[in-house]
């Protein structure tokens, strides 16, 4: 296993590997929702990856992978903890995805390295990072109307880390960034039109749904 400091070094490398811009070929047909979940009495984790038709939001495939934490809980390196079990769900999906959307950051990390950049780099797959919660950053009031936006920067140096976008009229924002090979205003367009009636993404509704589902069925076993 990575030590801290390994895991550290090894983020800024791979930082210099994402594209944050489109580079893709063709329409986005199948989006990929990634989740994970914990368990707080044990050390297991379930890793969920759901693929959904982008028009419809139909649920075309389901994958899932349960198995013991592989990394401490460290906050900055929360991708080394949690990556495992989605790469392992990952590889047993029958159809590639072309978009994945984490539930989680990219640029938008202390290190501009977050889950949606990592597994983006991993796999070579455009990535979106789509927080519930900031984990840095600072912006300024956001409209109330669904499709609102604010820059998220950098209270240092102004960089802009992603966009705060409002899914839902009156409704808390979300935290969009780009994970790789995707610019930041297609990931916003993109999460919007998965989040047509609800605050989060169907792909991330969806995924933790089923990495719950996954976990549960884990824990009844031991």
């Amino acid at each position: 296993m990575l030590t801290e400091p390994q895991a550290v070094a090894l983020q800024q490398q791979l930082r210099q590997r994402v594209v944050p811009e489109d580079a893709f070929v063709g329409p986005i047909r199948i989006v990929a929702g990634a989740d994970v979940e914990y368990d707080k009495h044990s050390d297991l984790i379930a890793g969920a990856i759901v693929l959904l038709d982008a028009d419809t939001k139909t649920v075309l495939e389901v994958a899932t992978h349960v198995m013991k934490a592989p990394f401490p809980y460290i906050p900055g390196l929360f991708s080394f903890r949690e990556m495992p079990p989605l790469l392992a769900a990952f590889r047993q999906l029958q159809h590639r995805p072309d978009v994945l959307i984490c539930d989680g950051h990219g640029l938008a990390h202390p290190r501009r390295f977050g889950l949606a950049c990592h597994l983006g780099v991993e796999l070579d797959l455009p990535t979106i990072g789509c927080g519930k919660t900031r984990l840095l950053g600072q912006y300024p009031d956001l409209a109330p109307e669904r499709g609102a936006t604010a820059p998220l920067t950098d209270e240092a140096t102004d960089e802009v880390l992603g966009l705060v976008v409002r899914t839902q009229t009156g409704i808390n924002p979300v935290f969009v960034s780009v994970g790789h090979r995707i610019s930041l205003a297609s990931a916003t367009a993109l999460v919007l039109a998965m989040s047509e009636a609800v605050r989060l993404p169907e792909t991330t509704r969806q995924a933790d749904a089923h990495a719950r589902q996954a976990l549960l069925a884990a824990l009844q076993q031991q």
